[in-house]
C-alpha cells in the first residue's frame, strides 16, 4: 500500500499500517516495536525536511530473506551527504540527530537514495524469521490502485527454477474488479505450469483470459547460466534492461493478451552481471531516464521501484513498477 503523509496526523497512520501488516505476519512483539519505531521517525523525517510525501508498506520474499517493507519518498530538497546524515548526532532540523541511524541499526536491510534538489527515497526492510533466503534474486515494486477504486488491476509475480528467474507484470484492461479479476488469472494460469518457453506461457495465458477483459502481458526470463533475458510482451508494458553501459528496452507487441490474435513472439537480450530489469504497466510513463538519476540504478532494487514510481505515475490509473536484480553467478 502506498500511504500519504501530508500532515502530522498520517504519521499515527503509517505506524498503525506498519505494525498491522508486522502482525499479520506473526512477527514478535519486539519485532514489531522496531517496525514501529521506523515507520514513525521516516514519515515523520518526511513532514520536517520535505512537508510531505508518501509512504510504502509491504511484504517482500527475495534474497533478502521474507518479511516487512517500509519505505518513505519524497520530492524535498534531498540529502546533500547521506553518510554524514547517518552519524548519530547530525541534525538539519534542530533534533537530537540520531533518526536515520537509529533506523539502520533497526533494520534488517536499510538504503538511502537522495541528491540535492532530487528528494529522497529510505528503505528499511525486516526479515520475519532471521533466516537467509536461498532466492538468487533481489526485487523491488511499488503497486498502487487506480484513484476512486478499492482494488488493483494490476499484479505481478517473480519466481526461481533450474537457474532461471520468470518475472511476469500484468496490467488489467482499464481498472477495478474486472481488470483485476484479468490480471489474478493470468498470474494463476503462469504458475500452474512452469515447464513452459516464455512464448507458450504467453500464449496460454492469452486463451485463458478470454473470458474476460484481456490485459497487458509482459513476462521476462532470465538465465543465471548463459547470462540471457528472453522476453515476450503484448499491450502496453514496458521493460528495459539497465546495466553499467547502457540501458536497453525491451520489445513488446500492440495488442491484448485474452482478445484477438496479438503478436507472440520472444526477443533475446544480453545481460551484463550487475544490471537490473525494470518492467511497468502504463501506469507510469516509460519517459524516465536513467541519466537523470545518477547512481540509482546501483541502488537496491526496492529504492529504483520507488523513485520511478514517485516520480513518473500518471495518477489516472493503476500503476506498478517491479524491479529486479539476478545475483547467481555465472
Amino acid at each position: 500500500m502506498l500511504l500519504p503523509v501530508d500532515d502530522p496526523s498520517r504519521v499515527a497512520e503509517v505506524r498503525r499500517a506498519a505494525t498491522q501488516l508486522a502482525s499479520s505476519q506473526d512477527f514478535p512483539e519486539e519485532a514489531v516495536g522496531k517496525i514501529a519505531i521506523v515507520a514513525t521517525e521516516l514519515a515523520t523525517n518526511i513532514l520536517k525536511h520535505a512537508g510531505k510525501g508518501e509512504f510504502s508498506i509491504d511484504l517482500f520474499d527475495d534474497a533478502d530473506g521474507q518479511g516487512v517493507e517500509l519505505m518513505a519518498l519524497d520530492r524535498g530538497p534531498g540529502l546533500v551527504d547521506v553518510a554524514k546524515c547517518l552519524g548519530d548526532g547530525y541534525s538539519t532540523f534542530g533534533s537530537c540527530g540520531s533518526g536515520l541511524g537509529a533506523a539502520q541499526r533497526l533494520s534488517s536491510v536499510f538504503g538511502i537514495y537522495s541528491k540535492p534538489s532530487m528528494g529522497a527515497a529510505v528503505l528499511a526492510r525486516f526479515r520475519g524469521n532471521g533466516a537467509a533466503s536461498k532466492i538468487q534474486f533481489v526485487t523491488g515494486s511499488v503497486v498502487v490502485t487506480c484513484p476512486g477504486e478499492s482494488i488493483c488491476g494490476d499484479a505481478w509475480t517473480a519466481t526461481e527454477n533450474g537457474g532461471k528467474i520468470d518475472v511476469l507484470v500484468v496490467d488489467g484492461t482499464g481498472h477495478g474488479p474486472f481488470a483485476s479479476e484479468a490480471a489474478a488469472r493470468a498470474l494463476s494460469t503462469f504458475s500452474s505450469c512452469q515447464d513452459l518457453t516464455v512464448a507458450q506461457h504467453v500464449e496460454r495465458i492469452h486463451q485463458a483470459l478470454r473470458p474476460t477483459r484481456g490485459a497487458a502481458v509482459g513476462l521476462a526470463r532470465l538465465s543465471l547460466v548463459s547470462g540471457q533475458v528472453e522476453f515476450c510482451g503484448v499491450g502496453n508494458i514496458s521493460g528495459a534492461i539497465i546495466g553499467a553501459a547502457e540501458a536497453r528496452s525491451l520489445v513488446s507487441y500492440n495488442g491484448m493478451a485474452g482478445n484477438g490474435t496479438p503478436t507472440i513472439r520472444t526477443f533475446q537480450y544480453s545481460l551484463a552481471p550487475g544490471s537490473v530489469i525494470v518492467l511497468h504497466s502504463d501506469g507510469l510513463s516509460a519517459r524516465w531516464n536513467v541519466a537523470q538519476y545518477p547512481g540509482l540504478f546501483g541502488a537496491h532494487p526496492a529504492l529504483i521501484a520507488g523513485v520511478l514510481a514517485r516520480d513518473y505515475r500518471r495518477g489516472r490509473d493503476d500503476a506498478t513498477v517491479v524491479v529486479l536484480r539476478a545475483l547467481g553467478e555465472r
